[in-house]
């Protein structure tokens, strides 16, 4: 049962903050709720002021960021539903599109909001994994000004963050990987959240099977595994192991960044399996991941599924 509470309907970002700081612990910032409201429902929380932030200009917008070439911006009021049909986001980040798919279920994702699930911190985020991949900076809102931090700095770990109390995250920005990338999502587990994920990029210095010398070649890669340990990480270490690698030979370069992967994971015994059996498993997924990535860059898609996994 939910405790009483004052709903807040600031107009702008700065209401919202002055609001924030005047009602300092008492508050919590409200956006789609799917949290939040749980976690009231069971006692957890018990704010007694709300601040929705869902009618603050820009904040339920997608869009560019002015630079040239244009980051994309996802406000932090806007939700996985509309990330996952959104043509801007298909057309520039094509992965997260897929990816917002298959977040919890239709009802979560028809109100759950990308800054809201960001700021949350739950270690079992999806789109955190992800966005690590896509170097995701979010920008936060005070009465002190704007600032922008990576989004490995803004999330601490499990449901810690950076924000001060009086800050607003007020958007997220992405860097669409190279159109000679190919990537691929893979995430495991047999109870709601998933247990494990592995986001994978693969660009390569031309087109794959063109039959010129050293067209298979990964120029770059990107490796962040989530979902496991307190938060997610992006994984230098196997990043480096397939950086000048060639798909021809890349199990050897995939086991060695897999073997990376899972000895940088922080993993804890718990309801979803102990510590050296998840890192098992990332050392699985990570190599599952790679393949897949690989196979989309020679312009395949792979057939296999696995059990209670999902692709993306």
């Amino acid at each position: 049962m939910l405790r009483s509470f004052t709903l807040h309907r600031p107009e702008t970002a700065e209401e919202a903050c002055a609001r924030l700081a005047d009602l300092g612990e008492d508050a919590a910032v409200y956006a789609g709720g799917t949290e939040l409201l749980l976690l009231m429902k069971l006692g957890l929380l018990r704010p007694r002021h709300l601040v929705d932030v869902k009618r603050i200009g820009g904040f339920a917008e997608i869009g560019l960021t002015p630079e040239h070439g244009g980051r994309l911006r996802l406000g932090a009021a806007v939700t996985h539903r509309a990330v996952e049909h959104s043509a801007l986001v298909r057309a520039r980040c094509p992965l997260v599109s897929s990816v917002a798919r298959h977040v919890a279920n239709v009802r979560v994702r028809n109100v759950g909001t990308v800054g809201g699930n960001l700021a949350f911190a739950d270690p079992h985020s999806d789109l955190a994994t992800l966005f690590l991949t896509l170097d995701a900076t979010v920008e936060l809102l005070s009465p002190r000004g704007r600032r922008e931090l990576s989004l490995g700095e803004f999330i601490r770990g499990p449901w810690e963050t950076s924000r001060a109390p009086d800050e607003l995250l007020g958007s997220i920005a992405l860097t669409p990987w190279a159109a000679d990338t190919a990537a691929a999502y893979v995430k495991f587990g047999v109870h709601e959240r998933p247990t494990l994920a592995v986001a994978a990029a693969l660009r390569l210095d031309g087109a794959a099977g063109a039959g010129r010398h050293g067209a298979d070649r990964i120029v770059e890669a990107r490796v962040a595994v989530g979902c496991v340990g307190p938060r997610p990480v992006r994984v230098a270490e196997a990043e480096a192991q397939l950086r000048n690698a060639s798909l021809a030979d890349l199990e050897d370069a995939a086991r060695a960044a897999s073997e990376s992967a899972a000895a940088r994971v922080d993993p804890a015994d718990d309801l979803y399996g102990s510590a050296d059996y998840k890192r098992e498993m990332v050392a699985v997924f990570v190599r599952r991941a790679l393949r897949i990535a690989a196979a989309r860059a020679r312009g395949a898609e792979p057939a296999a599924r696995f059990p209670h996994a999902v692709v993306a």
